[in-house]
């Protein structure tokens, strides 16, 4: 797939400097921040699932001391 975009000049200017400074090609600087992002967007909104759920009390969150003692993990 193909997408076309432009680019603020400030950002031209430092994704330029980067493939200057590294020898790589553009597109891999594109496509690794693409996957950074899409990662990124994907747990905000798994986060905000999860929260979500905590609100209507259909999932409950445990405090650190409960998760220690659990798992057998207290000082």
């Amino acid at each position: 797939m193909s997408v076309t975009i432009t680019l603020p000049p400030e950002i031209e200017a430092r994704l330029d400097s980067l493939v200057a400074e590294t020898r790589r090609d553009k597109g891999d600087f594109v496509r690794e921040l693409l996957e950074r992002g899409i990662e990124d967007i994907e747990d905000y909104y798994l986060g905000m699932e999860a929260l979500q759920r905590v609100r209507e009390g259909k999932e409950r969150t445990r405090s650190a001391a409960e998760v220690k003692r659990k798992l057998g993990l207290e000082d």
